[in-house]
């Protein structure tokens, strides 16, 4: 299932330190670093993720999951950063962690603030430390706001109108800042639009807690029986059918983004601090979506029209250019293998990483499989938790061989049930 792809002089064995990589895009950028040669050591504190998907990377990289660890880490918790970092010499970081629900975050604001934004000034102090200063930075079209024209390219106003766009600035911000005061560091800032779909295997996809922000998990689990209907937000537009348009990108096309950044920190010396969209640069409506999902999925996808929501914008798609040129990358895939890829994710875990018994807990949904245990009042994420560390957990299925106090994943790790699906 794994497809090699290694790149020669610019993976050769180098270590990445990916932060959020348990996360939906994390995770299918941590397998295509796996599969390019590199070694990659996940950071993620699980609060919005699942450890299954970091063992299900593991399964589906082969041989490279000897390339594979993982700590179970708060970026706020900063003793915890710097133990990695002394045990591990990393010469690159892709920077993925981070809350990211415009709704909560407009009611959740000092929450934002401090684990989008604090949590990333810990990790650059740690990097300057130990003098890593090559930076991939998960950035988003949200510090656009609400453009009035599209496509939209690296040029325009910044001008977030949400707590969580804000934060992602602020971020941008301080890395533009740091590299003005000291040269050495090379940043690249990928600002991407609308990821959706799932690995082609089906056993990586998104799998977000409560009720979901986004318009296609939230069709899958309408697809799945989860939910009722989809309530589309507007349809007055002044658009072709009267929804918002958007830009959608393959989440394995947005990975493969990463890559290339990666790629250009290492082949460029004089990099600086660069902004980049990642996108497809055609913009589609809701309805066409709905439209591409009920035809891939077979499923009627109910739906109830409601007020538009404040602050969206009717069309907002990217202008690619930049990225096509300086980092030799472009989205490969349409809106039909995005709903194909999706809905064969959802098919085959229609409750996400979790079960249906698990879906609540607390009032939270939880993402550990069906044999979930307890530890100290909360849902573990379906492994047998080894003991603490210096303070903290390290996490990895039982049979994991440990190495510098951190779970070094193994393809045994993760077997295929009865049913041939990725346990």
């Amino acid at each position: 299932m794994a497809v090699e792809k290694t790149l020669p002089g610019a993976s050769a064995g180098r270590t990445v330190l990916v932060t959020g990589g348990a996360g939906y895009i994390g995770s299918h950028a941590v397998l295509q670093l796996l599969l390019a040669g590199f070694r990659a050591v996940v950071i993620d504190n699980l609060n919005n993720s699942s450890e299954l998907a970091v063992r299900r990377v593991a399964a589906l990289a082969g041989d490279h999951s000897r390339n594979l660890s993982f700590h179970k880490i708060d970026l706020r918790d900063k003793g915890a950063l710097e133990m990695v970092f002394a045990s591990t010499r990393f010469e690159a970081v892709i920077h993925f962690a981070g809350l990211k629900a415009v709704g909560e975050s407009v009611q959740k604001p000092l929450l934002y603030y401090d684990n989008n934004v604090i949590g990333t000034i810990n990790l650059l102090e740690v990097m300057s430390v130990h003098g890593c200063k090559k930076l991939v930075f998960s950035s988003s079209a949200a510090v656009y706001g609400s453009p009035k024209n599209s496509p939209c390219t690296e040029n325009f106003p910044l001008t977030p109108n949400n707590p969580y766009g804000k934060t992602k600035l602020v971020v941008e911000d301080i890395c533009r800042d740091i590299y003005r005061s000291d040269p050495e560091w090379k940043i690249i800032l990928l600002r991407y639009f609308n990821p959706v779909g799932a690995h082609p295997s089906g056993y990586l996809g998104e799998d977000p807690r409560g009720i979901p922000n986004n318009l296609m998990p939230y069709v899958q689990q309408v697809a799945v029986g989860r939910r009722p209907a989809l309530t589309v937000l507007g349809n007055d537009y002044a658009t072709r059918d009267g929804t918002g348009v958007r830009d959608y990108i393959h989440v394995v096309d947005l990975a493969d983004g990463h890559i290339a950044a990666l790629q250009k920190l290492f082949e460029n010396s004089s990099i600086g601090c660069e902004a980049y969209n990642l996108g497809t640069g055609r913009g589609t409506s809701v309805l066409e979506i709905v439209k591409a999902f009920e035809k891939a999925s077979g499923k009627k996808i109910p739906l109830i029209f409601g007020e538009r929501r404040p602050g969206d914008a009717e069309i907002l798609f990217s202008e690619t250019t930049k990225a096509e040129r300086e980092l030799n990358w472009k989205a490969k895939y349409g809106i039909e293998e995005m709903c194909r890829d999706q809905w064969n994710w959802a098919s085959k875990n229609p409750y996400g990483y979790g079960s249906p018994d698990s879906i609540k807990q607390n009032g939270h949904q939880t993402n550990g499989s069906a044999d979930s245990s307890k530890q100290n009042g909360h849902r573990t994420n379906g492994s047998t938790v080894s003991p603490k560390r210096n303070g903290h957990h390290a996490y990895g299925s039982a049979d994991s061989p440990k190495r510098n106090g951190h779970c070094v994943f193994g393809s045994s790790d993760l077997k295929p049930n009865g049913n041939g699906h990725l346990r």
